[in-house]
């Protein structure tokens, strides 16, 4: 079964990383899979913010303007403009970057406090020794902000606490997308099938639409789909990008966006 986008774009906290650096973002984002993000401010343009995105083999940064007018802000990235960031990010759900869409963020850096911190100001946030805290972001040398297991966000002395080792240890399928391998030769290769495919699908086979797509208008060979839309699929590789027809045409599209029809729906 294909999977949907996995995040909330209303929750600043999930997506903002903060004033990383590109090389800070590659190591974050190096070893993920296809369709893993995070937001960080640009370093270059004060106000500016970077959508980085895995794709294919690569990390790719696209730069977001901050557009400042008489009565409002808005945000650019590329040639689509949007009131807001969460805006944006709901609509590169559906829509292709380049060669993905948004499916979830990047994993955060947790920490575990080595002592109790009652907080000093208002925008501190107090913890006891031995909890697990989520960073959303490295603000400062000593001080970064971060999000307890209650949601509650605040500063936090980084002398205070120590990386969380245990999340080291955690599930590689808590956070990793199924790998999706054809049913026969992939470029060449003699790949076999493994666990994640579905065991009952023969290729070709009916999928349906489950997401909307654009794609971009320069790349001629992506489908565009629409919900509710019947896809022929007739092969898929490893990096996620499906071959397929509809209405006859033939191209690629993500997994993400299709869901296989069981016989009794056909």
């Amino acid at each position: 079964m294909a999977m949907a986008s996995e995040f909330n774009p209303e929750d600043r906290f999930c997506w903002y990383f903060g004033p990383l650096s590109r090389e800070e973002t590659n190591d974050i984002l190096d070893h993920e899979n296809i369709g893993v993000f995070l937001v960080r401010d640009s370093k270059s343009i004060k106000g500016d913010f970077v959508l980085c995105v895995r794709e294919d083999t690569k990390t790719s940064h696209y730069i977001i303007n901050r557009i400042q007018t008489s009565n409002s802000v808005r945000f650019r990235i590329g040639d689509q403009e949007f009131p807001d960031l969460p805006s944006l990010l709901e609509f590169y759900k559906t829509h292709y970057l380049d060669t993905t869409s948004l499916i979830r963020t990047a994993r955060r850096e947790k920490v575990m406090t080595k002592y109790d911190f009652a907080g000093k100001d208002e925008e501190d946030l107090p913890f006891t020794k031995g909890e697990i805290l989520e960073i959303i972001s490295k603000d400062e040398r000593e001080w970064w902000t971060a999000r307890n297991a209650q949601g509650q966000v605040g500063q936090i002395p980084v002398p205070y606490v120590v990386k969380h080792i245990a999340q080291e240890a955690t599930s590689e399928s808590a956070y990793r997308t199924p790998r999706i391998v054809s049913s026969g030769p992939i470029n060449g290769s003699n790949s076999a099938p493994t666990s994640h495919f579905p065991a009952n699908v023969t290729l070709p086979a009916k999928a349906i639409a489950i997401l909307s797509r654009t794609p971009s208008a320069y790349d001629k060979r992506q489908l565009k789909l629409q919900i509710g839309d019947i896809v022929t699929v007739t092969h898929m590789n490893v990096n996620g990008q499906w071959e397929g027809e509809l209405n006859g045409k033939q191209g690629i599209f993500p997994f993400t966006h299709v869901q296989f029809l069981k016989q009794d729906e056909l």
